[in-house]
């Protein structure tokens, strides 16, 4: 009898077992069941598009005039000394760090071209000035700095504030006097191609006069109109490429390939060969 109930007992609990073993299974297949995010496969995500490479155009990254003083220094292997001065665009306005503005990267750049050479640059920029807020502190910035090279950009903020450098103006021609009379070597660079400049009508006019001095006082030009204009209308970069959200100031791309294209037009200039003049034959 006891054996019988025993039995009848195993038989109740094994039909129970199984009744909540068919209940649970589709719950356990269910759960067995990805999710649809875990079922999906991962998409990898859009690579983020590169920088354009820098194109360094030779015959705008290029001085008409040699730099004689930077070529002596470079063939007696003496420290080299270059002072840029100029507005908020020398100064770095746009660039992220300090180390990415034009100079910092053109001192590298420089010491590309002429390795183991010792060569410093000096970043004079100041925040807004114009050609005569420049010229006041020559002496006590620059010329006291006694530097080899001097690059000197200028115009910007006197057009964006609609009193441009008058073409009877002579601050610019008393400037360069007084850097030329202490056998420096003097470069030019004009305003940049970017939104705010080119919504004054003055723009072009501007940068004429400024090639127009550089060209009477026989002293080198960087072209950097000419330079951003390449940029937007033949490379067909959009302005954010290399201009900020201010529409004004170069980002760390614009310093460095600004940079670049200085470093090449300094030394083809500084080692360009020295023109000589040919006499004409003697008839015999």
């Amino acid at each position: 009898m006891t054996h019988t109930l025993a039995l009848r007992r195993v038989a109740t609990l094994s039909a129970l077992a199984l009744a909540v073993t068919v209940v649970c299974s589709p719950l356990w297949a269910q759960n067995r069941i990805p999710t649809a995010a875990a079922a999906a496969p991962k998409v990898a995500e859009a690579p983020k598009a590169a920088d354009p490479k820098c194109a360094v155009k030779a015959d705008i990254a290029h001085f008409d005039q040699r730099l004689p003083r930077v070529a002596l220094r470079l063939a007696g292997g003496a420290p080299i000394k270059v002072v840029a001065i100029g507005s908020s665009s020398t100064f770095g306005a746009g660039a992220s760090p300090p180390a990415n503005s034009y100079p910092s990267r053109l001192e590298a750049e420089l010491r590309q071209h002429f390795p183991g050479h010792p060569i410093t640059v000096v970043n004079r920029g100041v925040n807004g000035e114009e050609a005569t807020d420049m010229v006041a502190r020559f002496a006590t910035i620059v010329i006291a700095e006694d530097p080899h090279l001097v690059i000197w950009q200028v115009g910007t903020n006197s057009l964006l504030r609609d009193r441009p450098l008058d073409v009877r103006s002579t601050v610019l021609q008393d400037g360069i006097t007084q850097l030329k009379s202490r056998r420096m070597d003097v470069v030019l660079m004009d305003p940049q191609y970017a939104p705010r400049v080119l919504a004054k009508s003055d723009h072009e006019a501007a940068v004429a006069q400024i090639a127009s001095v550089a060209k009477d006082q026989k002293i080198g030009l960087l072209h950097r109109y000419d330079m951003m204009r390449y940029w937007h209308d033949v490379e067909r970069l959009a302005f954010e490429t290399f201009v900020t959200g201010d529409g004004l100031h170069m980002n760390d791309w614009g310093y460095n390939c600004l940079a670049t294209s200085l470093g090449v037009a300094i030394a083809d200039a500084a080692t360009r060969p020295t023109e000589t003049a040919v006499l004409p034959a003697v008839k015999r």
